[in-house]
């Protein structure tokens, strides 16, 4: 332990720093009686702290006796803590891992109404919580709302949420507000919503009204009945809602975007009125792995004391571990995971009853898997959980089918599930284990599905036990070259390492070479080529891009062709093809094509096709051909309003 831990508690008061002590030296006799009590004060408060600080760490380092600790009961220090601001974010830190930033500055944004009070009923503040998908935002607002309401701070940790996504235009308008009015009288002191760039603009109006002027004018007549807003049926009707007002609440408007997004979405007003812009972190690969330690510590205190098993684990599986995470799933991957190997671990407790005591190892093997060892035995985790893994293919499989033509495509994936099913059943017969080289080179026209089938790819080998992650990690050349000599490997060699245990798909690849001269194209290529060497079996690259251009790119090195055996053509899809992905993306919207559209839809498909695929756009030209007739059918429906609301007919594509 560092000496000033122990030995050098006063000199951090007294000493050379800024503490009260080297005030109160300077004040010398000049102090007021006044001056020299608060000095005095400040001093006791210091080391009160510095006193719990040195009795905690030496109590960690088994210093001291446990029943010498003072007991300080948990009544008593909540008391200590009621109505103070102070320590709140260190508290909490050890809880969220890797975001103590995010947390001061949430605290600091829910303690701003205190010194700028609100006026009226407006709202107390608005907060906007910012981050990538998995940051641990959701959690820090709910961590932070409970401690403050345990401290006094806050009336209660309750928070009124609303996804905004459900409301996507102007059907779900009077929803939107009735749900907002339920937000706003519902318990506690914080809304939180989410989505909001999916929601309707007559919704964002409102909110944004709500912010800037506090208060959302309802342009209809709102009666209150049984605490619900309803809208009045008649002019005459008494004691009508006019307006919502926050009530003095916080609103807390989450985003995967930065602050300068909402502007375009709210309008600059909006943005003005953003009290506190709180940014998670993105997770650094040490502060992934001290999760994944802390989940490994609480895995083996729960097989010690629920299974009667002592656990051991190495450096390797505490990678592995850390190597689930996902920006879509965040940390709560590597939660899942430690989870599933507590019930693998249960399973073989129950299955095999090993004696209570008798000490099992987790260990992290080459090929992305978990195994036990235990009694001279060899298990992977996968066998002892054969159900949940089942699922997962299943779901990956569901997710294949699901894609319309591609048949080759369908068949190759599938031979990597049947490929790994023998290499494991060759690792239970003692036999050598030779995974192939999986990294493939998708060759296509824009549109043919290829950033789709490399999700699929990813998703089916986790489920398969080949990849540990399964994330897909997408970039282009602007992620991996770079803008100045020198910049260019290490940013190419940080890509690799977020796409560890996944699948790194890089999009439009032949535009890495720009011929010879492109030194920094070069550079990457190189950097990518040694990469694949070095994480052989942890890491799937797919290199996308038309077809001619990549067999010129695979000349830019002379390792990159063998690197990359396995190419796949994306064939351009056949117009019956591009009907059923009509279909499906229309279904997945919530419409449906009338029969009349299938033959002038099938005609004009035959004939971009024919003319020219690669310009036309695929699967892009179905979305994009769907999205006008959606648009299109809305005009249509303000004209009748007795239309069939999800139906698209043959008017409303722009087939000309």
């Amino acid at each position: 332990m560092a000496r000033s831990g122990y030995t050098d508690l006063f000199d951090d008061f007294f000493g050379n720093g800024s503490g009260a002590g080297k005030a109160a030296e300077k004040a010398g006799a000049k102090a007021s009686v006044d001056e020299v009590s608060r000095q005095v004060r400040e001093m006791q408060d210091f080391l009160q702290k510095k006193t719990a600080e040195l009795t905690r760490e030496m109590a960690n380092d088994g210093l001291l006796d446990p029943a010498a600790q003072p007991q300080q009961t948990a009544a008593a220090v909540q008391n200590a803590e009621q109505g103070s601001w102070e320590g709140i974010s260190d508290k909490l830190a050890a809880q969220l891992v890797g975001q103590e930033e995010l947390l001061q500055s949430l605290v600091r944004a829910f303690r701003r109404p205190t010194l700028l009070p609100p006026q009226g009923e407006n709202a107390r503040n608005v907060i906007y919580l910012y981050g990538g998908n998995g940051s641990g935002r959701h959690s820090a607002l709910r961590m932070v709302a409970a401690e403050l309401a345990a401290r006094g701070l806050l009336q209660s940790p309750q928070i009124a949420q609303m996804q905004l996504s459900l409301y996507p235009g102007p059907a779900q308008e009077k929803l939107f507000l009735q749900d907002l009015y339920s937000a706003i009288s519902a318990p506690g002191q914080i809304i939180a919503f989410d989505g909001w760039a999916e929601c309707a603009p007559s919704c964002r109006a409102a909110l944004s009204a709500l912010v800037q002027k506090g208060a959302a004018p309802l342009n209809s007549r709102y009666l209150l009945q049984k605490g619900i807003l309803v809208e009045s049926g008649t002019a005459l009707a008494g004691g009508t809602v006019s307006q919502l007002t926050p009530k003095g609440k916080y609103l807390v408007f989450f985003g995967t975007q930065k602050p300068e997004k909402l502007a375009s979405a709210f309008g600059a007003g909006f943005a003005e009125h953003i009290g506190d812009s709180c940014a998670a972190a993105a997770y650094m690969p040490e502060t992934l792995q001290t999760i994944a330690a802390g989940e490994l510590n609480r895995l083996a205190q729960n097989c010690r004391s629920r299974l009667e098993l002592e656990l051991s684990a190495d450096a390797a599986l505490r990678d592995w571990l850390a190597g689930v995470y996902t920006k879509a799933e965040g940390v709560a991957a590597i939660v899942q995971q430690a989870e599933r190997l507590y019930r693998a671990l249960a399973e073989y407790k129950l299955t095999r009853s090993p004696a209570a005591g008798a000490k099992v190892t987790l260990r992290a093997e080459r090929q992305g898997e978990a195994v036990l060892e235990a009694q001279g035995e060899t298990i992977a985790i996968t066998s002892l959980l054969p159900g949940v893994f089942a699922a997962e293919r299943a779901q990956a499989e569901a997710e294949l089918d699901a894609v319309v033509g591609l048949a080759p495509v369908k068949e190759y994936v599938r031979a990597l599930a049947d490929n790994a099913a023998a290499q494991s059943r060759r690792r239970a017969a003692g036999l050598p284990v030779a995974m192939p080289n999986m990294h493939m080179i998708f060759a296509g026209n824009p549109g043919t599905g290829k950033t789709t089938i490399a999700r699929i790819v990813a998703h089916y080998l986790k489920a398969i036990g080949v990849l540990r992650g399964g994330q897909l990690v997408e970039v282009s050349r602007a992620d991996l070259v770079g803008r100045y000599v020198g910049h260019t490997a290490p940013l190419t060699n940080s890509v690799i390492q977020s796409a560890l245990g996944g699948v790194l798909f890089i999009d439009e690849a032949y535009s890495l070479f720009r011929g010879r001269e492109d030194s920094f194209g070069l550079e990457a290529i190189d950097a990518l080529v040694k990469g694949i060497e070095d994480h052989r079996e942890d890491l799937v690259v797919v290199l996308a891009g038309y077809s001619r251009e990549m067999e010129q790119f695979l000349s830019a090195n002379s390792g990159l062709a063998s690197r990359f055996p396995n190419r796949i053509e994306f064939p351009d899809y056949t117009a019956d093809e591009l009907i059923r992905i009509t279909e499906s993306i229309a279904k997945e919207k919530g419409y449906r094509l009338d029969a009349a559209c299938l033959l002038p839809l099938h005609a004009y498909y035959e004939q971009q096709q024919a003319q020219n695929a690669a310009a036309a756009g695929n699967g892009r030209m179905a979305r994009n051909l769907l999205e006008k007739a959606i648009l299109n059918q809305s005009r249509r429906l303000i004209a009748d309003p007795n239309a069939a609301l999800d139906e698209l007919q043959p008017s409303d594509f722009e087939l000309e």
